[in-house]
């Protein structure tokens, strides 16, 4: 197993969840969930999605998550606090933000006066569970988390975040179980275990400038989330399996929502379904998307995929009342085609250009299923090289997928870390070299016994050249079966 840095090393397990038996994940850069249908790849796709929503920083969880939370805690210690600890705070903040001159981020410990005051407020969550509870229920659109126990036999599903700190030697968990009765979320905060503050350096100035109790918890609560929770702090966006379709549909979903909402209590009961967190947001963010003037820094990532996959640009144009459209607009033509009259790869792709071009910066987690649908084994190479290259800017993509061409051209990239830098340019087509600790390629196995599926991380082949999924097994099969039939042609014709 390729560990990575014990600095960020963030593991997720789950227990009898969904189809899934039993899984222990490392999240990793570029994480890849493969496996047969049905065995819970997108359930843990989700669920991470669902950590990201509550564990996330200060402007993404909308004040009812983790970070907020701290936030109070931290605020209630601070308000009992003696001008003397206040000062002792501003004292310590001088020293940082001269020890980190030139730094635009923070990497910093704690001193334990002020570590001893976040510990608790840390330890504090138990009262979360509610709220976590139901992020997750509606990022997978069910009506009660029990629904997402593990059936038929299992009484409880349980999470656990693991975070691991650089001394190999402590580790902070926080565990969320979902039982028939009620969820429950719990903390484990080792009193020696060392606490840092990590993040933008503007925060800690901003506090040092207006010192007083309003600044130091929010300060130490936005810094200390994303050290003590790991990965699953980072702002993250999903890319559902069906985005082509709700691309094309977009107008007639919303349309419908609007009209049932304007219906008010005229129905008593609606034959639409209600729409998961991921479909949802996804909608959102559609709707929501930004002024092309207004590039962000993963702009040219959006413009090379535009150019060395699709042969053209996505363009978004409003209409009078504000609301987007999507077209395609290919290279050297004048015109703009409708996103629905182009072809499925170019409909497959577009949210990838959209989102990078208007919502994804670096530093944040991309989710995309199935990222080879519709694409040609040549393109599914090209876009698995290409994701690599997102990796490389700092955006963390995490992929569910079928395909073997994916995980053989991910293989590739991580076999190339071993080729010297000198050398790669030979073979530059192959794209960013990826080290081993940078991708984690975890398979989801059916078993029996017990019933559901069990994940476990695949090592790379480097005589095959792949990731072994059983891909392999599957072309074995066709051909012995190809050899009895040639045989049974063979000898009906003697």
């Amino acid at each position: 197993m390729a560990k990575s840095n014990g600095a960020e090393r963030t593991t997720l397990s789950v227990k009898d969840f969904g189809p899934i038996a039993e899984a222990t994940v490392e999240l990793r850069p570029f994480t890849v969930f493969v496996g047969a249908s049905n065995t819970g790849k997108s359930y843990l796709a989700i669920l991470l999605y669902a950590l990201h929503q509550f564990f996330g920083s200060m402007a993404d969880v909308r004040g009812r998550g983790f970070a907020p939370n701290l936030l109070r805690v931290l605020r209630q210690r601070t308000r009992r606090m003696s001008r003397t600890q206040i000062r002792e705070i501003g004292v310590w903040l001088e020293q940082t933000l001269d020890e980190t001159k030139g730094q635009h981020r923070l990497d910093t410990a704690l001193p334990e006066n002020i570590a001893a005051m976040v510990r608790p407020a840390l330890l504090g969550v138990d009262r979360l569970a509610p709220v976590l509870d139901a992020d997750v229920q509606r990022c997978f659109g069910v009506a009660t988390s029990r629904a997402l126990i593990r059936q038929p036999a299992a009484k409880c599903a349980s999470i656990t975040l693991r975070r691991e700190f650089n001394d190999g030697m402590h580790q902070l968990a926080y565990n969320f179980a979902i039982e028939r009765r009620q969820s429950l979320f719990t903390s484990v905060i080792p009193a020696d275990a060392p606490l840092r503050i990590q993040g933008e350096r503007r925060l800690l100035r901003w506090a040092s400038t207006v010192m007083d109790r309003l600044a130091s918890p929010f300060v130490l609560a936005d810094l200390v989330v994303p050290y003590a929770v790991g990965a699953v702090a980072r702002p993250v966006h999903y890319l559902p399996a069906d985005r082509a379709g709700v691309m094309h549909a977009h107008r007639v979903v919303v349309s419908s929502l609007i009209g049932r909402a304007s219906r008010g209590g005229l129905e008593v009961e609606s034959p639409l379904p209600a729409l998961s967190g991921v479909l949802a947001d996804f909608l959102e963010r559609l709707i929501e998307m930004g002024d092309e003037s207004k590039a962000l820094p993963s702009q040219p990532l959006a413009e090379r995929l535009e150019s060395e996959i699709l042969g053209g640009a996505v363009r978004t144009s409003r209409s009078a009342v504000g609301y987007p459209s999507f077209h395609y607009r290919p290279a050297k033509w004048r015109h703009d085609l409708p996103l629905m009259n182009t072809s499925s790869m170019v409909s497959e792709l577009a949210p990838v250009v959209l989102y990078l071009k208007h919502v994804v910066r670096p530093g944040d987690v991309l989710i995309i299923e199935e990222p080879e649908s519709h694409l040609h084994p040549a393109m599914q190479v090209s876009f698995t090289r290409y994701l690599a290259s997102v990796v490389k800017a700092g955006i963390r993509v995490v992929v569910t997928t079928h395909s073997e061409w994916v995980l053989e051209a991910l293989a590739n990239l991580v076999r190339l870390s071993e080729v010297a830098k000198s050398r790669r340019p030979e073979i530059a087509a192959e794209g960013p070299a990826l080290a081993p600790d940078e991708v984690g390629a975890w398979h989801f196995e059916q078993k029996k016994r017990p019933r559901g599926s069990v994940v476990k991380e695949m090592p790379l082949d480097t005589v095959r050249g792949t990731f072994p999924a059983g891909f392999g097994e599957i072309t074995e099969r066709l051909y012995n079966d190809w050899a009895k039939i040639a045989n049974l042609v063979e000898e009906q014709g003697a």
